[in-house]
């Protein structure tokens, strides 16, 4: 009997309606297994036609999830003056008994809301409960999804924007203000989107060499912040002044420090893993600074991918193609 499998547009995923608190419980379940040791996932090799670009295979299983495939991604930092988006790309889920792919879909949508996702749930642990106001420095996809995703966790009031476009950051206010009802503030300078935030988000393009805006003294103590650009936005002394640095995966981050990228880090306190699943504390005191560079790992994918595809089954939506 031919196999076919189920083809996911981006426009078949978003219609799907997946609600980024699925996507926030899913996640802690993937880092909970993470965590104890329980699942598979090699550090993701890449590919790099062009500076600061990256293409990335990445590879998982989450057993307790019954959740295996591989996500294959680009990031393009030069595309907005194309027309085009930074990341982009697609995802294979797989069946865990036969191995037969059972999905290919758009990643892009999944991509943006597992790792706004990710942020919450280390904010979760790392960041104080009372946490009211975000500063967002990079008002693109993830100064969207970080926001959408720490909503569902934490009491936010209001929102400091930056961006080095004020044309973007004024889109950015324009666009928070309507979906959420938060206020928003534009930041003027990048320390005012710093300073005076329980919690920050920095969510530039990811560079190997910082540009290192954000300085010591910056970061209020108490705060929290989720480096999504990686340490692109940090300089070395600041990130220093941090009480406690996460990652998501060790190997991955290692992995990236070979490379190139993380020089002037603090030693990693605890992965996301070892603070859901128990094994180290998250925040012990209302003064600690505290870090999540989240690095996006294939789990995130894999934690989502079958959430979208069973909802897809049941609504009808996708094209069926032959294998």
């Amino acid at each position: 009997m031919p196999h076919e499998l189920l083809y996911l547009s981006r426009a078949d995923v978003e219609a799907v309606g997946v609600s980024m608190g699925e996507i926030i419980s899913a996640l802690e379940t993937a880092f909970r297994e993470h965590g104890e040791g329980r699942v598979e996932m090699p550090p993701k090799p890449g590919v790099h036609s062009r500076p600061d670009a990256f293409i990335h295979a990445m590879p998982a299983y989450i057993p307790a999830l019954r959740a295996i495939g591989m996500k294959w991604v680009s990031g393009y930092p030069e595309n907005a003056k194309r027309g085009l988006p930074y990341i982009s790309g697609l995802l294979i889920l797989n069946d865990d008994e036969t191995g037969l792919p059972l999905a290919v879909m758009d990643c892009t949508w999944i991509t943006a809301k597992r790792t706004g996702a990710a942020s919450a749930l280390s904010a979760k642990y790392l960041a104080r409960p009372d946490s009211a106001v975000v500063g967002v420095l990079g008002c693109g996809v993830q100064g969207h999804s970080n926001v959408e995703a720490l909503r569902e966790l934490f009491p936010l009031t209001r929102v400091v924007a930056y961006d080095v476009s004020s044309e973007q950051a004024e889109r950015y206010a324009a666009d928070v203000r309507e979906k959420w009802g938060l206020e928003v503030t534009i930041a003027d300078e990048p320390r005012r989107a710093v300073s005076g935030c329980d919690i920050v988000v920095t969510a530039g393009p990811i560079l190997r060499k910082p540009h290192a805006t954000i300085k010591a003294g910056w970061l209020d103590q108490g705060a929290f912040a989720s480096l999504v650009d990686f340490d692109s936005y940090w300089d070395g002394p600041a990130l220093q002044e941090v009480d406690k640095f996460t990652t998501d995966d060790l190997p991955q981050f290692e992995h990236y420090r070979e490379m190139g990228y993380f020089q002037f880090t603090p030693p990693v306190y605890a992965t996301l893993g070892e603070l859901v699943a128990g094994k180290k504390p998250g925040r012990e005191n209302e003064r600690e600074r505290t870090i999540a560079c989240n690095l996006g790992l294939a789990i995130d994918d894999m934690a989502t991918a079958p959430i979208i595809y069973r909802r897809a089954l049941e609504m009808g939506i996708g094209t069926r193609l032959p294998l």
